[in-house]
């Protein structure tokens, strides 16, 4: 593991307490808005109401009362319409969204999501003809096409109307399509919306076309409210910021999800006991239900998650969602044999820190999850991570990859295009094809593409902490405070604490399946508090052999079991003592703040 940098964030107290005085904020929910840069008053308040009505028109987002209009024409003069999606959960979420739109009003709509082993990532001319011959009229695709140059033009050539809805990274040309919905051009104040987010914008749009108005008709107003669970389920799996339109999608897309009547997800929440919590979070998202719909698209059977969002069969959906656990299941352990050769590759052939990214090649390795076993790399090292499948009989290799430290993915592999066949996705996560031939002249244009973005010194990461505490200020009356800041996620992390010179009440134990996972109990004056660190089991021997107090990094967190509510850590880092951070001017517990939100 490469070791982390503690940066200790130094947050200007006058400007904390000012917020704090002006909003009637706590001082905790003060001091993390302040780290965060998020200093007015009015953009504090925004971002903890999060209110349903911030969510801009849709006519503002580009193209999306264009994609209206055409769909509303086409349902008139009764096109057959084909929804093109995406084999992730994103494009699923986005594929139901508008599925389920059309079909209030009756529409002749089809869908189609492509198989991610045989098809590949996006549009191809086959699978349009295909659904030309099914008698489409009307292509529109979802969370996708914004790079199918070729493959839109063969669609309006078979006499298609074409409207792209995408969020992904646009090349140097547009495709020449009838409309294009995409957040990411004609300067649109969010450039952040999922596949999902801009599908329920195009769906939003066409409520409002076939109301006849700026209100829309109750059963409309229904569906919105029901699609904004599967947009949030696309945002979060998808990874893209929680702030701004994202904040608002699935802060109110929890509670739609809580309440949903899509049979597929009732069925999901039931078999994954999350009927049970009196609360969902954007974790229960993107550990537990995203994984299950993602499943289904990295093992090829994409088509049986859209269904499963979009069926009204109680029969149909109970034997899918059992079906799609299974798959999860065998995903999973596909998954963590692959990340354990990943690693052993890694230890005989690289030191990862001197290595700017990781490219690790292999035969075989399964297709659907390389890009799970590239985000846990890149996580666990702290570098660019690319992972590439290989062939027997040295045919073209694909390679997925996630970014670490900042680093723009995309933009490094533009710049180490010549050695590519072809590469697509955005600053965090993208993919490739690549002869097997290239693969180390591209590892070593990518090491060097990752350097012109960062140097040398800049190659360590940095662990930022919000407030360092001691354990007795951690209450579930300031927990509580700290919920009113999620959902949590991509741009708007859970924060970050540190505690120093703490020490082990016990030896800790190793949890979960293959003891993948750690159970502490730490003390600290006294107090002592459970500590949990998922995925860091091998961290057990070597505690046990310290000895010694040691400093922690950890997310703190509400435990809600059997109805008792307890705080918990969730531990991110550690490191023996005495702590090499730097003092901070004012610590948490030293704060004029705290005392006071202590007192109150």
């Amino acid at each position: 593991m490469v070791a982390k940098k503690w940066v200790l964030s130094q947050v200007d107290t006058g400007i904390s307490e000012s917020l704090q005085k002006t909003t009637g904020l706590s001082p905790v929910i003060a001091q993390l808005l302040t780290s965060r840069g998020i200093v007015s008053p009015d953009h504090a308040l925004q971002f903890i109401d999060a209110k349903l009505s911030t969510l801009r028109p849709p006519e503002q987002l580009p193209g999306a009362k264009l994609a209206a209009d055409l769909l509303y024409d086409a349902v008139r003069q009764n096109k057959k319409i084909a929804i093109y999606g995406d084999y992730d959960c994103d494009g699923m979420t986005s594929t139901a969204i508008l599925f389920r739109c059309l079909k209030i009003v009756g529409a002749d709509v089809i869908y189609f999501v492509p198989n991610r082993l045989d098809d590949g990532y996006g549009l191809n001319c086959e699978s349009i003809q295909s659904l030309a011959d099914r008698g489409a009229q009307f292509l529109l695709s979802v969370d996708c096409g914004i790079a199918s140059i070729q493959e839109i033009q063969f669609a309006r050539d078979l006499g298609m109307t074409v409207v792209v809805s995408d969020h992904h990274t646009p090349g140097e040309k547009l495709p020449d399509a009838d409309a294009i919905v995409h957040p990411g051009i004609d300067q649109y104040p969010f450039a952040g919306l999922c596949g999902a987010g801009v599908a329920l914008k195009i769906a939003w749009a066409f409520c409002k076309r076939v109301s006849g108005g700026e209100k829309v008709e109750p059963r409309f107003r229904e569906f919105l409210i029901t699609a904004l669970a599967l947009a949030a389920i696309g945002t979060v799996a998808d990874v893209v910021p929680l702030v701004d339109e994202n904040r608002v999608i699935v802060r109110h897309g929890l509670n739609s999800l809580a309440k949903t009547s899509i049979q597929g997800l009732r069925e999901i929440l039931r078999i994954t006991g999350l009927d049970k919590k009196p609360f969902l979070s954007a974790e229960d998202i993107g550990f537990v239900i995203g994984p299950r719909l993602n499943a289904s698209g990295r093992l090829g059977q994409a088509q049986l998650g859209v269904e499963l969002l979009t069926s009204s069969s109680n029969t149909r959906v109970e034997a899918l969602a059992d079906y799609i656990a299974n798959l999860n299941s065998s995903r999973d352990s596909i998954e963590r044999k692959i990340t354990k050769a990943v690693k052993q590759q890694i230890k005989d052939q690289f030191d990862p820190e001197n290595e700017p990214a990781l490219v690790l090649a292999e035969k075989d390795w399964h297709q659907g999850v390389i890009g799970i076993v590239a985000g846990r790399i890149a996580e666990k090292f702290q570098r660019p991570t690319v992972v590439i499948s290989m062939k027997e009989d040295g045919e073209l290799a694909v390679g997925s990859a996630r970014s670490a430290l900042g680093i723009d993915i995309y933009r490094a592999f533009a710049e180490s295009r010549e050695h590519l066949i072809s590469f697509g996705g955005h600053r965090a996560a993208a993919g490739i094809k690549i002869t097997p031939q290239q693969i180390d002249n591209f590892r070593e244009a990518l090491c060097q593409a990752v350097l012109d973005q960062k140097n040398v010194t800049q190659l360590q990461p940095e662990l930022k902490i919000d407030i360092e505490v001691a354990l007795a200020q951690l209450t579930l009356a300031v927990l509580g405070d700290i919920e009113k800041l999620a959902p949590f996620g991509q741009a708007n992390r859970r924060p970050v604490f540190c505690a120093n010179a703490v020490e082990l009440a016990a030896p800790p134990k190793r949890m979960g399946e293959s003891g993948r996972h750690l159970s502490l109990t730490i003390v600290q004056h006294g107090i002592r508090l459970r500590a949990v660190a998922f995925g860091q089991g091998d961290w057990a021997e070597e505690l046990e052999k310290l000895n010694a107090p040691f400093d922690i990094v950890f997310h703190p967190v509400i435990n809600e079991f059997r109805g008792r509510r307890s705080v918990e850590m969730q531990l991110i880092d550690w490191r023996p003592c005495p702590s090499s951070v730097p003092e901070p001017k004012q610590t948490f517990q030293d704060s004029p703040q705290f005392a006071k939100s202590q007192a109150e």
